[in-house]
């Protein structure tokens, strides 16, 4: 498996056992908002400009940051474990530090 795709493999495989009164719930927010940061750092990349490319980046940072909650609630819940939890949330957080830094080098372009 790639690693690069591993959070968002991993938030699909996490919420195949969610209850299915949660299918258009939690079940659709979080898988899309997982896919969305994948989606807009594809388009990022695809971009020529600096300032075409620093958008579609800010955007995957805030899908990564609702990713980050929805799991957050999941767990509050009881939908998610701590451990299995932690884990993702680890992986949204390191994924942000480095958007920030990809926008850092953006901002100074």
């Amino acid at each position: 498996m790639e690693k690069s795709f591993e959070p968002f493999q991993n938030v699909f495989v996490l919420t195949i056992d969610l209850p299915r009164s949660e299918d258009y719930g939690l079940t659709s927010q979080l898988r899309r908002s997982s896919n969305s940061i994948l989606a807009n750092i594809a388009e990022a990349f695809g971009r020529f400009s600096p300032k075409e490319k620093k958008i579609f980046y800010i955007y995957a940072r805030g899908s990564a940051y609702e990713t980050k909650s929805h799991l957050l609630y999941g767990n509050e819940i009881g939908y998610f474990t701590d451990e299995k939890c932690k884990k993702l949330l680890e992986e949204y957080e390191f994924l942000i530090h480095e958007l920030n830094k990809i926008l850092k080098t953006l901002n100074q372009s």
